[in-house]
């Protein structure tokens, strides 16, 4: 059959047809077609700026691979979505993402370790060279499905799961990761870190996400108390807890790291950001209270669109604090919140308080007394407002 010479020609010069059609395509295949002509090149740029919504990946089951889970489903999902990630957030269960696997011998089995390392260096590699990753392991998660933001979220305590986050570039807001290691030979923190990472005047800063590693070391605690205490500022909201360990962080050597304490996080900045936090203490031992903590944060009227729920949570609540019921804490926010997803994790340590943000973008704490931002044996619940539809197209 002979090529119409007209389609030629409309798919050669009408830039409006053209950018219609590539609006159908998953990004990675957009990123191909932008590669045909000058025209297709500035359609799928146009494309791309308008593509400012969040994605999300999960996994909550294994999979038959010499990997993990995430690693399969990041791979497979990342050649359907629209979305040009400049910057990831993944969390994985720590047991799964380095684990024991037996592998035949000629004569005997021997029990082969997953190289953490190895799998984070895999999750990288799928994504573009210039993103922003950061990668945690923990002994529990909490994730949604895919597929929709209503879905129940999930508390999986035990077995292989984990979701990675992927941000695009939005219009207002400015995402940096960010790695402050203990220095064994001095005890004096270079303020000048907390510059680079946007942490030290930055009037638009608004929310971070905190998060310690190696914390039971010698001096791990006084370490991170000093960078939570230089953030304990009534203009930010800070949420976060202990984790077992970090994975990746784009472009740094984590040799050291991995035999040090630290913490590694990101910060949020843009005035058009809203966010909240809420502490379930002790106190909150069943399904009414429980409620009764969350609809604490539902009580700071963040909108629901464009908006990411967290959760932090100890890993001796859960079933085992609640007893009569799993899956309570995020059930418990499905019901407040039925169109944001929940994501998290269960970790030796919570960091955060109850601060809310009143409708001219100043932050306040919902309590007069000022909360001790360092906790034990509670649950963290964070949402994060990205600005509204209008402001990025999402």
């Amino acid at each position: 059959m002979e090529p119409d010479p007209k389609g030629g020609y409309v798919l050669s010069n009408l830039a409006e047809v053209v950018e219609r059609i590539l609006g159908f395509l998953p990004t990675k295949a957009l990123l191909r077609a932008a590669c045909v002509c000058r025209l297709w090149r500035e359609c799928s740029r146009r494309i791309l700026r308008t593509q400012q919504s969040v994605v999300w990946v999960s996994t909550v089951e294994p999979r038959p691979s010499s990997s993990h889970a995430l690693v399969q489903v990041l791979a497979e999902e990342l050649e359907k979505v629209q979305v040009l990630p400049q910057t990831v957030l993944y969390i994985a269960d720590a047991e799964s993402f380095s684990e024991h696997e037996e592998c035949p011998s000629h004569r005997q089995k021997k029990a082969r370790r997953r190289n953490s390392k190895e799998t984070a260096t895999a999750l990288e590699k799928l994504l573009p060279r210039r993103c922003q990753v950061l990668g945690l392991v923990t002994p529990g998660v909490v994730v949604t499905p895919m597929g929709s933001r209503s879905n129940r979220p999930l508390e999986v305590e035990d077995g292989e799961a984990g979701f990675a986050i992927l941000f695009p570039k939005i219009d207002g807001v400015k995402i940096q990761t960010f790695h402050f290691c203990k220095d064994l030979k001095t005890r004096v923190f270079d303020e000048s870190q907390f510059a680079e990472a946007g942490l030290k005047n930055n009037p638009d800063l608004r929310v971070v996400l905190l998060f310690g590693y190696n914390t039971w070391k010698s001096g791990g605690t006084r370490f991170l108390h000093q960078i939570v205490n230089r953030l304990n500022e009534k203009s930010i909201i800070l949420a976060g807890g202990h984790v077992e360990s970090f994975t990746s962080l784009t472009s740094e050597n984590n040799t050291q790291a991995a035999d040090s304490c630290g913490v590694v996080g990101l910060a949020f900045s843009g005035p058009q950001i809203q966010s909240a936090t809420v502490l379930l203490d002790q106190d909150v031992i069943d399904e009414r209270t429980a409620e009764a903590a969350v609809q604490r944060l539902k009580a700071t009227n963040i909108p629901e669109h464009n908006s990411l729920g967290f959760m932090f949570a100890c890993v001796g609540r859960g079933y085992q604090h609640y007893k009569t019921k799993r899956n309570l804490e995020a059930d418990a926010f499905r019901k407040f919140f039925p169109n944001i997803p929940l994501f998290g994790f269960f970790g030796h340590g919570e960091i955060g308080c109850d601060r809310i943000v009143t409708g001219n973008f100043i932050l306040r704490e919902y309590n007069d007394t000022k909360d001790d931002l360092l906790h034990g044996y509670t649950t963290v619940m964070t949402i994060i407002h990205l600005g509204s539809a209008k402001a990025n197209q999402a």
